[in-house]
């Protein structure tokens, strides 16, 4: 499997033709197959939809991973969260912030309990601030995203998402891409997640 930036994805193509020779192409809801004439395969994962059905199929490909989409993305681990804004890859709004939750313990009883107890009451605490700063990023722009973007924990995404201040956001309908892996995220994770999210992920086989 191979990461490609999308703006590398013609010429990523074009190399394969040149090794493999001209592949023929199906499409489906959620892939695009490439079959090359010496057995090499390729299947292209479509992270933004459906292709048009009467459009060149690799053009189309290129035209859907390289065309600029305004975005919102949510980024939570229980110790941190950030959320974005993002016109292709540019942050047009932003905010991030961190939490202290306890770490899991081996303790047993009453203790354990009291523990887990606190530490879920911390996880809710970050949680909510997660959801609070959600709404301030993204709710203005609702109307306009075209999708959601998610990374981080999925549990932990969730759990914000599921935050009564988000009802607008959730009855939004707007496609749900991710969850990505990312570290804790602060400034750079943010400002560095359309490398992530905007990749095009290929999948190879063995001649490939």
């Amino acid at each position: 499997m191979v990461n490609v930036a999308p703006e590398r994805l013609a010429g990523w193509l074009d190399g394969f033709a040149a090794r493999h020779g001209r592949p023929a192409v199906r499409i489906s809801a959620a892939f695009v197959y490439l079959e090359a004439p010496d057995g090499a395969r390729a299947r292209v994962r479509l992270a933004w939809g459906p292709l048009p059905s009467d459009a060149d199929p690799l053009a189309a490909l290129v035209a859907s991973a390289t065309r600029p989409r305004l975005v919102g993305a949510l980024i939570v681990r229980r110790k941190a969260h950030a959320v974005g804004v993002f016109d292709g890859a540019e942050l047009l709004a932003g905010r991030h912030g961190s939490h202290y939750v306890q770490g899991r313990t081996k303790a047993g009883g009453w203790s354990q309990q009291r523990y887990a107890r606190r530490r879920a009451n911390q996880a809710g605490r970050a949680f909510g601030a997660a959801a609070a700063d959600a709404a301030e990023v993204l709710l203005p722009r609702v109307d306009s995203l075209e999708a959601l973007v998610t990374g981080g924990d999925s549990a932990a995404v969730q759990a914000v998402l599921a935050e009564p201040v988000l009802e607008r956001l959730r009855g939004a309908g707007l496609p749900q891409v991710g969850v990505f892996a990312v570290p804790d995220p602060n400034a750079g994770v943010l400002a560095g997640f359309p490398d992530v999210f905007r990749r095009v992920v290929i999948e190879l086989n063995e001649l490939a």
